[in-house]
């Protein structure tokens, strides 16, 4: 069953991509300033198709720690492609920071940069960084909520991976908040696999960093809060025999509310 499910949302997943892909031309040339919402529709739809299709509830805690309608550095874990989704519709004005290379992608690439996102080419070394700068600074004067990946690439559950300093110069060039956020996404859509696996999918959103941190001191508190954050999780289910305790699906958060995904 696992297996026909992940057959039926890729099929899902891929149809839904391409026709909205071709669909979205008008926008690429004629009305731009409908891209954002256009992309919002899109990652909507896809996770809204996971869920049905594959079995998962997707439970967000701590919203109350994101400032509404304000731009912010949203630090998160990153395990799943569904981190790169889900954060489009939990935020008002997302702005993810992602490798360069997701830009020649046909029909998505363009949309991308139409919907603001932040591309590095992370080969550019000084160079990346100064241009990350500026689109950071120009995201935060946008009021954008700019989502970032420490890690740098996916990992897997309760994996530990080296955090790379280039969120430590976004906040201190534009003196953002700076909120950590964990997940366990990887129980269910862990890193390149095919089979999507029934159960919860958990987003733990934290209370931002404390200022005045330094730069020394950015990263050791974002590990720390993922940490803490990951420890409501309570005990994870086997990647190789989870639980399927997924009744109709519905995106909750904390209080039993379903936000708009």
């Amino acid at each position: 069953m696992t297996f026909v499910r992940a057959c039926l949302f890729n099929l899902c997943f891929v149809t839904l991509t391409v026709v909205m892909g071709i669909a979205a031309l008008p926008i690429r040339l004629f009305a731009h300033g409908f891209a954002l919402r256009y992309a919002k529709l899109w990652t909507r739809l896809s996770v809204a198709a996971l869920c049905r299709i594959c079995g998962i509830r997707v439970i967000v805690t701590g919203r109350e720690n994101l400032p509404a309608g304000q731009p912010c550095l949203l630090a998160s874990q990153h395990q799943s492609a569904f981190d790169t989704l889900v954060w489009m519709n939990l935020v008002d004005r997302p702005a993810y920071v992602m490798k360069e290379e997701l830009t020649r992608i046909p029909l998505v690439g363009p949309m991308l940069l139409l919907a603001g996102m932040i591309p590095v080419r992370r080969t550019d070394g000084p160079k990346a960084l100064r241009a990350l700068l500026a689109a950071t600074g120009q995201a935060a004067a946008d009021a954008r909520q700019i989502v970032i990946f420490p890690e740098g690439t996916r990992t897997r559950p309760g994996e530990k991976a080296r955090l790379h300093p280039g969120i430590v110069a976004m906040a201190n060039h534009t003196g953002l908040p700076v909120i950590p956020v964990a997940t366990d996404s990887g129980l269910r859509w862990s890193r390149n696999a095919f089979f999507k696996r029934p159960g919860p999918i958990h987003i733990a959103i934290g209370p931002a960093l404390p200022p005045g941190l330094g730069r020394a001191g950015i990263l050791p508190a974002i590990s720390a809060a993922w940490d803490e954050l990951s420890g409501r999780f309570g005990k994870a289910p086997s990647e190789d025999n989870p639980v399927d305790n997924s009744v109709g699906v519905p995106v909750i958060d904390q209080d039993g509310l379903q936000p708009p995904i």
